[in-house]
């Protein structure tokens, strides 16, 4: 368990890293063709989110590579399943559906790690 603990890990890492790097680094306008929500927030609040999903990407992997402050690994599969739940919230407001599934499975897997290293798999 502690293997798929740490692929989830690396696999939300990577996948946040990339997103929050493009969000917090881009201007709106770039992000706009491909990221449709960007044109209902402001430019700080976009950056925001990029700025929040980093921090949650490197909390995922660097503390427990570490060992330095390691209840901040699943602190951050945590605070990366409330932006889930927050975008999910903000789809369906939307009507944005097809959207939906990509947050549930996300916190789904945010959730398994958080609960694996609160729990029984803790560094």
């Amino acid at each position: 368990m502690n293997v798929l603990l740490w692929i989830l890990q690396i696999m939300l890492a990577a996948a946040f890293l990339l997103a929050g790097t493009m969000k917090a680094t881009q201007p709106k306008d770039k992000l706009a063709p491909k990221m449709a929500w960007v044109n209902d927030f402001s430019t700080g609040t976009v950056k925001l989110v990029g700025i929040t999903q980093l921090a949650a990407a490197l909390g995922l992997v660097l503390p427990a590579l570490t060992g330095i402050a390691v209840i901040l690994t699943p602190l951050a599969a945590v605070g990366l399943g409330l932006i889930m739940v927050l975008a999910a919230i903000y789809h369906l407001r939307k009507r944005e559906y097809s959207s939906i599934p990509v947050n549930v499975v996300i916190l789904v897997l945010a959730g398994i790690v958080a609960w694996g290293r609160f729990g029984p798999y803790a560094f």
